[in-house]
């Protein structure tokens, strides 16, 4: 079934993308480059809008035609998180495509997170347990509710923001993706599972595009903040979802919080240190700079594909 999954969402990709880089070409929804930017030929911004519909259609056609052999699948998958994040990513889909095509400022596309975070904060996925960081273990939902907010609009904008050469954001995703699939496989969590891997399977067709596309051929093409909201999303909640404590669950007393943030641990140690730098620098939080790890890598003479391997 993951496999099932995997491969349709890998091909619904593939066959996407194209579609958009014609219809971005067509309609001038390009990305244009400037000194902050490492590119220097115009390319597609709309990458991320193939990975939504991919990912629901994969799942969608996987379950459904699974169900019929086994009656059981469609309920252990019509959950309330599962329904809860795909709602939650109607939200950060609409807000990343009005964004990549027109423009959405900062203050909205943070009332979209918050209210794409307390959804699954309804469903009653949030982090419950610290495990035992700072002498923390179980926390109330008077805690762990805020906090799952807080992380979920902080992991959406990490991925956002390590975005900026090609292939980084996608690889580091990919990685994460691939692991968090397989602890949820190991632990029999399908759901989950399931996700990761359908995840997984949308990517791959972008990181071609976008690493080997050739921007004077009009081949490449970006994930936009449709792809990264979308993205960051499906990745910090799979997290939580692993790190919520489970007592019928023997891996859950050995500290799975850090076991799950542990593979988005690039692009969050990324924008705590450009935060950090800063505010030492008493510059704005929240202007943009050439201060993250990619520009420090090429900063020291790699290529943006050097770079990128580096960092992953």
């Amino acid at each position: 079934m993951f496999l099932s999954s995997f491969f349709i969402s890998l091909l619904a990709t593939a066959y996407l993308i194209p579609k958009i880089l014609l219809i971005s070409i067509r309609k001038h929804l390009i990305d244009q480059p400037n000194a902050r930017k490492v590119h220097t030929c115009v390319s597609s911004r709309l990458g991320g809008v193939a990975f939504f519909p991919a990912i629901f259609f994969a799942i969608g056609v996987t379950v459904s035609v699974f169900s019929r052999f086994d009656t059981n699948v469609m309920e252990n998958f019509m959950t309330a998180s599962f329904i809860m994040v795909m709602c939650a990513c109607v939200l950060l889909y609409l807000i990343g495509i009005a964004d990549d095509v027109v423009g959405v400022s900062w203050r909205i596309k943070f009332v979209f997170q918050i209210m794409a975070a307390g959804l699954v904060t309804l469903s009653g996925t949030w982090v419950n347990n610290l495990y035992g960081i700072c002498g923390i273990w179980e926390i109330s939902a008077w805690v762990g509710v805020p906090l799952t907010i807080f992380l979920i609009v902080f992991v959406i904008n990490a991925v956002n923001l390590i975005d900026g050469i090609d292939g980084l954001a996608s690889g580091l995703s990919c990685v994460a993706l691939l692991f968090l699939g397989i602890l949820f496989l190991y632990e029999g969590k399908e759901t989950s599972s399931l996700l990761a891997f359908t995840t997984l399977g949308a990517l791959i067709p972008f990181f071609y595009y976008n690493v080997f596309g050739i921007a004077k051929k009009r081949y490449k093409i970006f994930m936009g903040d449709t792809g990264s909201l979308t993205l960051g999303y499906i990745l910090v909640f799979l997290a939580i979802r692993y790190a919520s404590y489970n007592p019928d669950v023997a891996h859950y007393s050995a500290g799975a919080i850090v076991v799950a943030f542990s593979t988005l641990i690039v692009p969050m140690f990324d924008v705590v240190r450009v935060m950090i730098v800063r505010a030492r620098s008493h510059r704005s939080l929240f202007k943009p700079d050439r201060n993250h790890i990619h520009h420090k890598f090429l900063d020291m003479g790699m290529s943006a594909h050097k770079a990128m391997i580096s960092i992953v």
